[in-house]
């Protein structure tokens, strides 16, 4: 039987602790997962933390976790999946409008990789209203982060923020 690998595509700028959550809980279900920092050319330029800088943060968040690891790709989800014989994509939903765009890309990616399924794993309660942009605007108004943040990265984040708030680039 050949090992079931799962990818877990996103930006993470930063991971959050709902990002975590999804993680964790796929993880239990597949043999292998990829959590994949993809690049958004929408959010080009946009980003708080460097592509290498997003691996190396999902990648001290999950060192507890044997069967995950971390990776940056540019390119299409599709192709990067069939390069790892990867059998399915794991999205989290946080709300309804999630759904119909990640739908949208489930059908997408599979018209392009006939072999790929999407599994979507819904949020913890806790998690619904959580993303990263959230996180970010809270990061500006000194918020306590701990339950928004996984605490290995918190002083990473509050770093960058201080540093951004100050009028330096990112």
């Amino acid at each position: 039987m050949s090992e079931r690998i799962a990818i877990y595509p996103g930006s993470f700028d930063p991971v959050t602790s709902g990002h975590l959550d999804i993680i964790r809980r796929s993880s239990k279900l597949f043999d292998k997962i990829i959590v994949v920092v993809m690049t958004n050319h929408k959010k080009q330029g946009l980003y708080t933390f460097s592509v290498d800088e997003r691996v190396d943060l999902i990648r001290r968040c999950t060192k507890d976790l044997s069967n995950v690891s971390v990776d940056s790709y540019m390119g299409l989800l599709a192709d990067y999946a069939k390069a790892k014989n990867a059998v399915a994509v794991v999205k989290g939903l946080r709300a309804g409008s999630d759904f119909e765009y990640e739908f949208q890309m489930a059908l997408i990616n599979r018209k392009i990789n006939p072999d790929l399924d999407t599994m979507f794993l819904t949020s913890d309660h806790q998690f619904v209203y959580l993303s990263s942009s959230v996180v970010k605007e809270l990061g500006h108004y000194n918020v306590d982060l701990s339950d928004f943040l996984p605490e290995q990265i918190i002083p990473d984040f509050q770093t960058r923020i201080n540093k951004i708030r100050q009028g330096g680039n990112p």
